[in-house]
């Protein structure tokens, strides 16, 4: 008969492994935790921090290289005054009334002839509303456009104020998230986008709030959504389109922001 109160080693032994099998697991738990931490706190928080302050150096970089000491700032023209445009303000799908002048023309021909470098930033985006200013950059690459925080232009897509569709992509979250806001736009907000050559203004008209990431026709020569067709033109243009992904922290679908061209002035 076993006397009672008597541990035998046996005993003893496989209770402190119970005890380092639970205190390792707990190491192993934090580490992972802390871990886990340290990832979340770079993709939201240091990603940002150095995306915008390498997009705002890009920025000052390109606004340096274009300036021209004495160079007189040249009038503003409106696409949509005189010859037969009408309003510009986009109350139907039509696009047909913008008609820049033949000088304008002829400034958007000699900038499309020296188009930009794959990857390379040669444009800067400004939207008020959003208190955003960014570099645009040729191409979507994550590793070489988008996670440096700047917007970029698809390939395939009109140049800045050329007829067609200048289409845009930016990162909604991390790295910069230039688009985390522009659901936030409105008919009538403006949008301008500089360049070496002349300074371009589109005027926010249409949103698409949802729809698939294999929607391409968002980003056509006429922006239609081949996904729900009751959103986009029917009619040739100058358009702007900005696209991210949506809902946030998802890539599960995309935005659209459409705009149309308001005015170009020659720099």
């Amino acid at each position: 008969m076993r006397a009672p109160g008597i541990v035998h080693h046996g005993t003893r032994r496989r209770r402190a492994a119970y005890r380092r099998a639970v205190w390792s697991g707990a190491e192993v738990l934090v580490t992972a935790g802390v871990v886990l931490l340290l990832l979340v706190v770079h993709q939201l928080w240091w990603t940002n921090r150095q995306a915008r302050h390498d997009a705002a150096r890009e920025v000052q970089a390109l606004e340096r290289e274009w300036k021209a000491p004495g160079a007189a700032d040249a009038p503003s023209t409106d696409p949509g005054e005189g010859g037969n445009g009408g309003e510009g303000d986009g109350g139907d799908d039509s696009g047909g009334a913008q008609n820049p002048s033949s000088r304008e023309r002829q400034t958007t021909v000699n900038s499309a002839q020296s188009g930009p470098r794959w990857s390379q930033a040669y444009a800067i985006l400004t939207v008020p509303r959003l208190s955003l200013r960014v570099p645009v950059a040729e191409g979507v690459s994550k590793p070489n456009v988008l996670n440096k925080g700047y917007v970029g232009h698809y390939k395939g897509t009109q140049q800045p104020g050329q007829a067609g569709n200048f289409a845009l992509a930016g990162h909604r979250n991390t790295h910069g998230e230039p688009f985390r806001y522009i659901n936030r736009l409105r008919r009538g907000d403006t949008i301008t986008v500089e360049t070496k050559t002349a300074l371009y203004t589109y005027v926010v008209d249409k949103t698409l709030p949802q729809t698939s990431a294999r929607d391409s026709g968002v980003i056509h020569s006429v922006p239609r959504s081949t996904v729900r067709p009751s959103y986009g033109y029917s009619e040739p243009g100058y358009y702007i389109t900005l696209t991210t992904c949506t809902p946030e922290y998802t890539s599960k679908y995309r935005l659209a922001v459409w705009g149309k061209l308001r005015s170009m002035r020659p720099r």
